[in-house]
Formats: structure tokens, C-alpha cells, sequence
């Protein structure tokens, strides 16, 4: 394994977990907000992966890189089908997008680990281009409908 695969193998398939780490830090700095923050991106984060995306797979089933491309090196180990949209963009991009919303900082930091995630998984032929951006949007669209919903319920 060369150093590039490395890297590519870390941010497609540990950096969520770092991000983790880091989103239970931010909860803690932000103590009482925190936890109606993390419900906000819980919402956000079950719509688009296990809601939006599912739902768009199941009408449009569509075979990943190393499935399709002859000779594509396939980096991860990861069940075949089901490329569009990557549910790990929708689920890293919602998270990104709430974070954004309470504090750019920290949202910045998300969105670029969320873009260094999707393209990782591109170059380790898990996902094409277009899966991260549909993933992407599902993400944010997921969020700020969650965002929309939670500032209703706020004020009732």
C-alpha cells in the first residue's frame, strides 16, 4: 500500500469517526445549546441518510466505480450498488450544514472534512463525483428543513 492509499483509506473511512470526537467536544463547549443542537443534527442526520437517500436508491439503483470502471483498484471493502447519493456525504453534510448554522467556525471546519471525505471515497472508487454532490445536497437540504422544523417547534 502506497503512502496516497493511506491517506486516501483514512479520510474515506476514519475521518467520520475523528469528526465524532469532535462534534461530542463542540456539544460540550456549548453545554445546555449543545443538546438541542445535537437534536437538530440528529434529525437532520436520519432524514438524509436513512430517509432521502434510501428512498433515492431504491427508484435508482446505481452501480459504484469499481463495479463499472475495468481495473478500478477498489481501496475499502464495501457491498456493491447503491452509489447515488452517498448516504456518507449526506450524512457528514447535514452535520456540517447545522453545525454552519450555530457556529461558521466550527461548520467551516465540518464542510471542509465532509469535501476531504467525498473525494476520498472517489479515489478510492467507492463513489463518482456526482454521488458526493447528491449526497451533498440531500445533506443540507436535510438540514436546514430540520432547522426550518426545529425553529417552529422552538417557538411553540
Amino acid at each position: 500500500m502506497s503512502f496516497w492509499d493511506f491517506i486516501i483509506i483514512f479520510f474515506a473511512q476514519y475521518l467520520g469517526w475523528v469528526l465524532g470526537i469532535f462534534l461530542l467536544f463542540f456539544v460540550w463547549l456549548k453545554k445546555r445549546e449543545g443538546v438541542f443542537i445535537v437534536g437538530e443534527t440528529l434529525t437532520a442526520t436520519i432524514v438524509s441518510r436513512f430517509g432521502l437517500t434510501e428512498i433515492i436508491r431504491y427508484f435508482y439503483d446505481k452501480p459504484r466505480p469499481f463495479e463499472g470502471l475495468e481495473g478500478a483498484k477498489q481501496l475499502i471493502e464495501h457491498e456493491a450498488g447503491g452509489s447515488f447519493p452517498s448516504g456518507n456525504a449526506a450524512f457528514f453534510f447535514a452535520i456540517a450544514t447545522t453545525l454552519f448554522i450555530y457556529n461558521r467556525r466550527w461548520g467551516v471546519v465540518f464542510f471542509v472534512a465532509a469535501i476531504l471525505m467525498g473525494a476520498a471515497r472517489v479515489f478510492a472508487n467507492l463513489h463518482w463525483p456526482i454521488d458526493i454532490l447528491g449526497g451533498a445536497a440531500v445533506g443540507i437540504i436535510s438540514s436546514l428543513l430540520a432547522h426550518f422544523l426545529a425553529k417552529k417547534f422552538k417557538k411553540s
